[in-house]
């Protein structure tokens, strides 16, 4: 398998981790997402203890406003998290 199958697998394998704890599993509500990202983003996002930033997250990702964060939404932010990581290190 090549490195961006590997990544790709890995993304989906993440998802599903955390997805359905609280329900279905196609998709992640707002406590599965905080866990989701104190987990496997860490200090990349600091605090994300403030509930208030994590509701402005989950309101600006779920796109089709229906109180949940299914795989496409997830896989945006993941991308858009990417693009500003990688502009952040070409920058230096």
């Amino acid at each position: 398998m090549s490195d961006i199958q590997k990544a790709m697998a890995l993304l989906i394998a993440v998802f599903d981790k955390y997805a359905g704890k609280e329900g279905d599993r196609h998709t992640l509500t707002k406590g599965e997402l905080k866990e989701l990202l104190q987990n496997e983003f860490g200090d990349l996002l600091g605090k994300t203890n403030d509930q208030a930033a994590v509701d402005r997250l989950f309101k600006g990702l779920d796109s089709n406003q229906d109180n949940s964060v299914d795989f496409k939404e997830f896989s945006n932010m993941v991308s858009c998290l990417t693009v500003l990581c990688h502009e952040h290190f070409c920058k230096k």
